[in-house]
This record gives structure tokens, C-alpha cells and sequence, in this order.
């Protein structure tokens, strides 16, 4: 029985090590970016405006955001999984994480973004946008313009997406890839009420290097 205990505490401390959290799940689905072309919504949600139209979609590397106490690294180490298969970091639910400007609600927030060419995109606020870095609103980074920043590991993601002579993914914007391609038509603020069929997903869990990266956008 000791040896059992030993061996749980052991994996619970290299889970703290690791800084993410394990989702285990009854119904589990690995993530896969391919399902967001058939994408279905699993909770209610209400519509809200589109704050812009700006195509841009830019990105950060989450080991950018240092403050320990900050709600944004709190929610980031203990809410959410990096996919080592795409650099993304997604929560127990699939939510794609990105900083939002102060425009689009708190840190954990839950959004369905619609792009013009009907895929939608499940997306949690996982970093904030300075406001000194937005337009008055709080929607867009004023210098590119773009409203989603991915929050991401760079690693992963060069080597899913590539990168360009400038070192970036995708040349430093997602709009580069089809299947973020395109304008916002349509945002909604996701709901605690499920809709239907429950889905979840499981991922690679792997843990973060310590190396020194440059990225394209700063966290705060």
C-alpha cells in the first residue's frame, strides 16, 4: 500500500514540476485542428459585437508572462495543456487560449469567434492586451492591428507551422495559415450551460523547456 502512495505522490509532483494541470476525462478526444472545420458548439452562448475586422493574428509565447501572482500565469499553469503536436494551449474543453484587449471580459473568459469564412473558433482569454498597447476600446493592438494573439509554445509551433527568414510561425501572423484565414463576423460570449454532447479533449503533455526564446508580442 506504501509503494501505491509513493507512486501517486511521485506523479503529482511531477505534474507541479511540470506546471500544467492533467485533465482526466471519461469521454476523451484528442485535440485536432482538422475538427474546426466541422466545429460544434457544446454550450449556450449569448452574441456580442465585433469590435473589428482587421485580419490579423499575431502571437506570444506563454513563458512571456513571468508575474507568479498575475490571474493570467495563475490561470495559464493551472487551467490549461500545451499541445505539443500544434504549440497551442488549450483548455480541458478544446478553448484555443490567446490574449484578448480589455474590450472582451476577464481572464478565463470563453468566446466563440466566427471568421468570414464560417469556421469557428473556440477561444478562451487566457492574457490581456495592455491597454496602453490597444485603441481606446480596448478591441485591437494599434501597430498590427490585430484583435487575437495565440498563446502559444513557439517551439512546437515552428515546428508544426514553420517559420520565415525573420525566425517568426507563420511570418508572425495565423492569418498566413487557412484555416484562421479571414475576418471576425461574429463573436459570442460562451456560457456555463452546455448546449449538447459533451467533448473533451486529452493532449500531449510534455514539460516547457527553460531556453531562451524571442518572440513576435510581448506578454504582460
Amino acid at each position: 500500500m506504501k509503494k501505491v502512495f509513493y507512486y501517486v505522490l511521485a506523479v503529482c509532483l511531477m505534474l507541479v514540476v511540470c506546471g500544467f494541470t492533467l485533465y482526466e476525462t471519461q469521454e476523451a478526444h484528442r485535440f485536432d485542428l482538422d475538427d474546426l472545420y466541422d466545429y460544434q458548439k457544446e454550450f449556450k452562448s449569448e452574441e456580442l459585437d465585433v469590435c473589428s475586422s482587421n485580419t490579423a493574428k499575431t502571437y506570444m509565447d506563454y513563458r512571456m508572462t513571468t508575474v507568479v501572482d498575475s490571474r493570467q500565469y495563475q490561470f495559464i499553469h493551472n487551467f490549461l495543456t500545451v499541445d505539443k503536436r500544434t504549440g497551442f494551449l488549450i483548455d480541458e474543453d478544446g478553448f484555443i487560449a490567446v490574449a484578448l484587449g480589455s474590450y472582451y471580459g476577464e481572464i478565463g473568459d470563453r468566446y466563440y469567434f466566427t471568421l468570414d469564412s464560417g469556421i469557428v473558433l473556440p477561444i478562451v482569454k487566457a492574457e490581456e492586451k495592455a491597454d496602453v498597447d490597444t485603441d481606446w476600446t480596448g478591441c485591437y493592438h494599434t501597430i498590427d492591428g490585430s484583435v487575437v494573439e495565440f498563446v502559444i509554445d513557439d517551439e512546437y509551433a515552428a515546428a508544426r507551422f514553420g517559420t520565415n527568414s525573420n525566425g517568426y510561425v507563420l511570418d508572425g501572423n495565423y492569418n498566413n495559415y487557412p484555416l484562421f484565414s479571414g475576418s471576425f463576423v461574429k463573436v459570442e460570449k460562451v456560457l456555463d450551460e452546455r448546449a449538447g454532447k459533451v467533448v473533451t479533449y486529452e493532449v500531449d503533455i510534455e514539460t516547457p523547456s527553460s531556453i531562451d526564446i524571442f518572440n513576435y508580442a510581448s506578454g504582460y
